[in-house]
């Protein structure tokens, strides 16, 4: 099956940015209509009732840096008439062309050179020569914003021009992404052909959020975080205590604030654990239900001297852990408290990897490709895969379940996955599905099941398969040589936390004539060392018995 070409480049239209703030609208209002207010829904219709000039300056404007904007800079040759465009944004109440702006605000607006021009008659005759010096003599003026203004705008001959309700378009576009961290800078040009996302269901049963408070709830938990990064950079530890009792004081009622919530937990309790607020930031990481708030709470008790409580919690946390992080940290953690408790330390098993030394001659390419050539003579195929396949198999296999119409998963028609698929709880919130289609794996032909797969999802954006690699040919040998076993074996742990065991696979695989002939091959140059995650995956292929190894390159001297 071939790649489509996508070598060719693709233009867009000059007013893209137009149609998808418009896409983004429409969606929005078919999936949270109901949720929005009054005035947002006439701010939506008076944006729509606006000539198509005026939209495009609209969008352009909510989209940049601002709100304040010099009308002289202003310069989009797609809108045509700009002066038409302001005035009719202007009537329909969308444009903002005065207000109060600060010292600061207005340095950002204007050149040092118009600074000196406006200021010059009222500062001595040696003026500032840097940009912070100059202002701050003119603020030593004492003069109000406001006049500030008007002699810069006097001298420039310039007007300021700001969008209104720049915060209702940062709620269509929470609505739209489904977080904050997204906006109309990045959205999606799907109807350029240069992606085509899986038609998943969005409806109302199955949205985001199912009712206005638990939007408004959301954005309160985002406000409460930027204020934790304000108090942060300021070193405010007052500030810190202060927003920590705030943060105790109360507790999501949606599930949709519980992992924003739980984030603001960890990040403050790790500043207050910084700073000696031990109780504060302990009570913050017990109230936390994300990685690493379990780790940090016994890293809190053992620095309080509560080791034994400490223990207690280590040992409840290797029995159930969240994350392949978590449980490695329990492991690292658990025989110092025992030393520092008196007690015996079960002795740490050692990794036994197979190591393959090899002394080639130096590449200029890849130290893995000179490795796949050298061993290419004694296996059928000897292919560079890294994470690439492993993943494209796992997206294949589970691929039905992945793209399940999870209440909360898909907030547009634009992802790539679902929004949770590498945090915690990914499993648990379709563990039915999983569980049936695992056991389904376990009868079926894998070939045939994946090939169909193949063929009937290609091109389809999912950030586990890459289409690049896979082919028939390849999917046919692989599947020939690994044995169903290992395959389950490898989904099942992917399936446990598929953010941290999507990477870390051996760089290359080396394929046999049968069933069982192969081997994964994780390739290091000189001076190179496993990673955590990849350790992880040797480790676990040695307790498969999966075939695996670490070679190991030198270069030959000539």
């Amino acid at each position: 099956m071939a790649v489509p070409d996508r070598t060719e480049p693709v233009a867009l239209v000059p007013r893209y940015y137009r149609d998808n703030f418009l896409q983004l609208c429409d969606a929005v209002e078919a999936l949270y209509g109901d949720l929005l207010h009054a005035d947002e829904r006439a701010l939506l219709a008076r944006w729509r009732d606006l000539p198509e000039p005026a939209q495009c300056l609209y969008v352009r404007l909510v989209s940049r840096v601002g709100p304040w904007f010099r009308r002289s800079k202003l310069a989009y040759a797609e809108i045509g008439d700009l002066a038409a465009a302001l005035t009719e944004l202007s009537a329909a109440g969308l444009l903002a062309t005065s207000g109060a702006l600060g010292l600061e605000e207005l340095a950002r607006l204007f050149t040092v050179a118009e600074w000196r021009r406006a200021f010059a008659a009222d500062l001595p005759a040696a003026q500032p020569r840097s940009k912070p010096d100059l202002l701050a003599a003119i603020a030593a003026l004492q003069w109000p914003d406001a006049d500030l203004l008007g002699r810069l705008l006097e001298v420039t001959g310039d007007q300021l021009v700001a969008p209104i309700a720049g915060d209702t378009v940062q709620l269509l576009q929470l609505l739209f992404f489904g977080n904050r961290r997204q906006g109309l800078t990045d959205f999606v040009l799907s109807d350029l052909g240069i992606a085509r996302y899986y038609p998943y269901p969005l409806d109302r049963q199955r949205r985001r959020f199912s009712c206005r408070e638990a939007v408004d709830e959301y954005r309160y938990w985002g406000e409460l975080a930027d204020a934790h990064w304000l108090l942060q950079d300021a070193g405010d530890a007052g500030g810190l205590a202060a927003l920590a009792e705030q943060t105790l004081a109360t507790s999501p009622r949606f599930a949709t604030s519980e992992r924003r919530y739980w984030k603001l937990c960890n990040r403050l309790a790790r500043n207050l654990e910084r700073i000696g607020e031990l109780a504060l930031a302990a009570q913050l990481y017990a109230r936390s239900q994300l990685h690493p708030a379990r780790e940090r709470h016994i890293r809190v008790l053992e620095n309080s001297g509560s080791c034994e409580q400490a223990l207690q919690q280590c040992k409840q946390l290797l029995d159930q852990p969240w994350c392949e992080e978590e449980r490695e940290a329990a492991q690292r953690i658990l025989p110092r408290l025992h030393r520092r408790l008196g007690q015996p330390s079960p002795a740490r098993r050692r990794d036994a990897v197979r190591t393959l030394d090899l002394a080639l001659p130096r590449v200029e390419f890849g130290v893995e490709l000179a490795v796949a050539r050298h061993l290419a003579a004694d296996w059928r195929g000897v292919h560079y895969v890294e994470n690439a396949l492993f993943n494209s198999l796992f997206g294949l296999a589970f691929w039905e379940q992945i793209f399940s119409p999870v209440a909360g998963a898909f907030h547009n028609a634009f992802q790539s996955v679902p929004a949770d698929m590498y945090l915690q709880g990914f499993y648990q919130r379709r563990q039915t599905l999983l569980d049936a289609r695992l056991a389904e794996l376990a009868t079926v032909d894998l070939y045939p099941e994946l090939l169909t797969a193949l063929h009937r999802y290609w091109g389809y954006q999912c950030r586990w398969v890459s289409w690049q690699l896979l082919s028939a040919p390849l999917l046919e040998q692989v599947l020939a040589c690994l044995p169903r076993e290992h395959l389950l074996a490898i989904w099942q742990r992917m399936l446990f936390d598929p953010g941290e065991n999507r990477r870390g696979f051996p760089d290359l695989i080396a394929l046999g004539d049968a069933p069982g002939a192969y081997c994964l091959i994780e390739v290091k140059g000189p001076g190179d060392q496993l990673q955590h995650s990849q350790r992880r995956w040797l480790r676990f292929f040695a307790e498969q018995a999966v075939p695996a190894c670490v070679a190991r390159v030198s270069w030959a001297s000539a």
